[in-house]
């Protein structure tokens, strides 16, 4: 009798080991298959395919992070090609400084008043100049937010008799507005701008 019931104890205790061994190897199956299904999913929703010329390429999204520095840098070599690109033509000028001043805050609306009150852009217009600017490099710092960075230019006065060449650097801090507009596409403000310097380089004769 004693010992009939000592078996089925004994066999009791195998079942009951055997459930908690079935039971936790279940919770872990169904915990792996969650992962892989979730990381299936992510990988899959950065896939983006496109057609082009009647056929299919895969193309792989990024987090901005990771695009960080060119879309900062392109949003400052688009401001100052829209602030210093200029013709001589008054229309374009406002045109263009308009679409300098969606980009950066009040600091490039007093550089350009600056400007304005010492008759720069009337001095373009009067001698009929043109001016360009070519972005040489750009010293950013992405380590700490708003990111810092220093600008170093080559900007062109062209005459019909010759072309002056100047020496531009600017800084400021650009910051991350976390919206994006048709005027504003990288959804960047560049703040505390300023001309560090402006110097005649050469002085290039035309042919």
């Amino acid at each position: 009798m004693f010992k009939q019931l000592k078996n089925i104890d004994t066999a009791f205790q195998h079942i009951k080991r055997f459930s908690l061994v079935l039971i936790a190897a279940n919770v872990v199956i169904c915990c792996l298959w969650s992962f892989v299904t979730y990381k299936a999913v992510t990988e899959a929703q950065q896939r983006v395919h496109i057609l082009y010329n009647g056929k299919v390429f895969e193309a792989f999204a990024s987090t901005r992070k990771a695009n960080l520095p060119v879309e900062l840098r392109d949003h400052i070599k688009d401001f100052h090609h829209y602030f210093f690109d200029q013709s001589p033509d008054d229309k374009e000028i406002k045109k263009k400084i308009s679409k300098a001043l969606y980009l950066a805050d009040n600091s490039a609306k007093k550089q350009y008043d600056n400007l304005v009150e010492s008759g720069y852009y009337n001095n373009l217009i009067s001698a009929n100049i043109s001016q360009e600017v070519e972005i040489d490099s750009i010293k950013l710092d992405i380590n700490t937010a708003p990111y810092q960075f220093t600008c170093y230019a080559t900007e062109k006065l062209i005459r019909a008799s010759n072309t002056v060449v100047r020496k531009l650097v600017t800084q400021g801090v650009i910051r991350d507005l976390g919206d994006k507009t048709d005027d504003n596409p990288h959804g960047f403000l560049i703040q505390q701008w300023q001309i560090l310097e402006n110097s005649d380089a050469t002085n290039a004769q035309q042919p």
